[in-house]
C-alpha cells in the first residue's frame, strides 16, 4: 500500500512544528531537568544536612525520582484530556502547571530556615512538576508526527526528542554559567537562578501554544474519541502498552543514568562541578544533533532496525564509559558523554513515533502518555537511587552500574523486536484499523 497521505489543511511548516513541540518540550523538560542537576549539586547540603554526602545524594535522588511517580496520573489525566477536547489545551494545561511549580521552588527556603517541612514542600512541588511532564511529551510527540508529510513522521517526532536534548543544554548551560559565576558554590543564592529563570522561560512557549489554533489533523478526519480512550487501549491494544511501557523503562533509565547519575559520580571522582555540567552540556548538545538523524534513519530503515541498533551499541559503550572518565583526562572524559549523546539519540529519536504508530488516533494521547510514562516512572524515577546503591555496595566500582544500564536496554532491544514495525503504514491504516497490520502491509512503501 503507497502512502498518498496529502498534507491536512492547515498543515504547519516542520520549523513552525519545532518551535511549538520541540521548543515548548525544551523549556518545560528544562524545568524538570535543572531538578535533577539541583539534586545532584546542592540539594543534599541544603536539604537533608547531617549525612555523608553520597548518602544524601541518595536521598536526593530519591526525592527528585518523587516526580516520576506522579507522571503516569498526569499521562492519564492530560492525555484523556487530549484525546477528548484536543491537543493544544493539554500542551497549555502542562506548561503553566510546570511553570508555576519550577517558580516555587525557586523561592523555597531550605532546612536550615524551615527545617524538616522544607523538604516536604520540595517533594510536593516536584510531584506537581512530574504531574506536569507526564502529560507534555505525548501531546508534544502527537503534535508533529500527525501532520508529518509522507515518509517524515520519524524525523518529526524526534523534535520532541530534541526538545528534551535542548532542555537539556539549557539546564547545563544555566547551571555552568551560575557555577562559574558563584565560583561553583551554589549553596547560596545561586541554586535558584535556574528556577526563576525556568518559570519565566516558560511563557514563551506558552505564548508559542497559544498561538496555534489548529489541532494536529483535522477533526472531520478523525473517528469520535472514545469516552475513556485509555479503557479503550487497555481493550483493543493491551499487547502494544506493555511492550511500550518496556520500552520507555528501559530508555528512560539509561536516560537518567546518562544525565543525573553520570553528573554526580564526575563529581564524586574529583571532577568540579563546572566540569560535569561542561560534560552533561556536551552529551545534551549530542542528543540534539542525533535525534533527528536517527528519526530519520527510522523512516528509511525501520524503527525496529534503528531501536536495536541504539540498544545495542549503548550496551557495550556503557563498559567503556566509566574507565574512559575515570582517567581524568579532561577531553577523553568530553569524548566519552559526547559518545554515549549521541548514540543515545538512536533511541531516544525514534520512540515518538515508534510509540505514537502503535495506537490509532482516537486513544493515541492516551496510550503512549501513560505506557511511555508508567516505564518512566519506575525506570527513570529509581535509576539513579538504584545505580548510586550500586555504586555504594560495590565499593564505588561502577562495573556493576554499567550491568543495570545494558540490562535496562537489552529490555528496549526485546520489545522494540516485539512491536509491529510501523514505518511505512500510511497513518490512515494505522487509525483505521484496530487488528495488527498483515506483513505485507508493513513491509510496502
Amino acid at each position: 500500500m503507497i502512502d498518498h497521505t496529502p498534507a491536512a489543511p492547515g498543515s504547519r511548516s516542520a520549523f513552525r512544528t519545532f518551535c511549538v513541540s520541540g521548543m515548548g518540550t525544551a523549556l518545560e523538560f528544562y524545568d524538570f531537568i535543572i531538578y535533577g542537576y539541583a539534586a545532584a549539586l546542592v540539594f543534599p547540603q541544603l536539604f537533608f544536612p547531617g549525612m555523608d554526602r553520597l548518602t544524601a545524594v541518595l536521598i536526593a535522588f530519591a526525592a527528585f525520582g518523587a516526580g516520576f511517580f506522579a507522571r503516569p496520573l498526569g499521562g492519564v489525566v492530560f492525555g484523556h484530556l487530549g484525546d477528548r477536547y484536543g491537543r493544544q489545551k493539554a500542551l497549555v494545561a502542562t506548561l503553566v502547571l510546570m511553570g508555576c511549580s519550577t517558580l516555587l521552588i525557586g523561592f523555597l527556603p531550605t532546612h536550615d530556615a524551615l527545617g524538616a517541612a522544607a523538604p516536604v514542600l520540595l517533594v510536593l512541588l516536584r510531584l506537581v512538576q512530574g504531574f506536569a511532564a507526564g502529560g507534555e511529551w505525548g501531546g508534544a510527540a502527537l503534535f508533529g508526527i500527525e501532520v508529518a508529510p509522507k515518509g517524515r513522521r520519524g524525523l518529526w517526532g524526534s523534535f520532541t526528542s530534541m526538545g528534551i536534548g535542548i532542555g537539556g543544554i539549557f539546564g547545563s548551560a544555566v547551571f555552568a554559567i551560575v557555577s562559574f559565576a558563584f565560583n561553583d558554590d551554589l549553596t547560596g543564592i545561586g541554586w535558584r537562578i535556574p528556577f526563576w529563570l525556568g518559570g519565566v522561560l516558560v511563557l514563551i512557549g506558552l505564548y508559542a501554544r497559544l498561538q496555534n489554533t489548529v489541532e494536529s489533523q483535522p477533526k472531520a478526519a478523525a473517528k469520535a474519541p472514545a469516552r475513556m480512550p485509555l479503557m479503550e487501549a487497555f481493550r483493543r491494544r493491551p499487547r502494544e502498552l506493555l511492550l511500550c511501557i518496556g520500552i520507555a523503562f528501559g530508555y528512560v533509565t539509561i536516560a537518567y543514568i546518562g544525565s543525573t547519575f553520570f553528573l554526580a559520580y564526575a563529581t564524586d571522582i574529583g571532577y568540579t562541578s563546572s566540569e560535569a555540567l561542561l560534560f552533561d552540556f556536551s552529551l545534551s548538545v549530542a542528543i540534539v544533533v542525533s535525534a533527528p538523524f536517527f528519526g530519520h534513519l527510522s523512516d528509511r530503515f525501520g524503527r525496529r532496525t534503528v531501536m536495536i541498533f541504539g540498544a545495542g551499541i549503548m550496551a557495550l559503550g556503557l563498559f567503556a564509559f566509566f574507565p574512559m572518565i575515570g582517567q581524568h583526562n579532561l577531553p577523553l572524559a568530553l569524548l566519552a558523554y559526547i559518545a554515549v549523546g549521541f548514540f543515545m539519540g538512536a533511541t531516544q529519536g525514534p520512540i515518538p513515533s515508534f510509540l505514537a504508530e502503535q495506537f490509532p488516533r482516537e486513544m493515541r494521547y492516551s496510550g503512549i502518555s501513560f505506557s511511555y510514562q508508567i516505564g518512566a516512572a519506575v525506570g527513570g524515577g529509581t535509576a539513579s537511587s538504584v545505580a548510586t546503591a550500586i555504586l555504594i555496595a560495590t565499593d564505588r566500582n561502577p562495573f556493576g552500574v554499567s550491568l543495570y544500564g545494558a540490562a535496562a536496554l537489552a529490555l528496549v532491544a526485546f520489545c522494540s523486536w516485539m512491536l509491529r514495525e510501523t514505518s511505512r503504514l500510511p497513518m490512515e491504516v494505522i487509525d483505521r484499523d484496530d487488528a495488527a497490520p498483515s506483513a505485507a502491509q508493513a513491509s510496502v512503501v
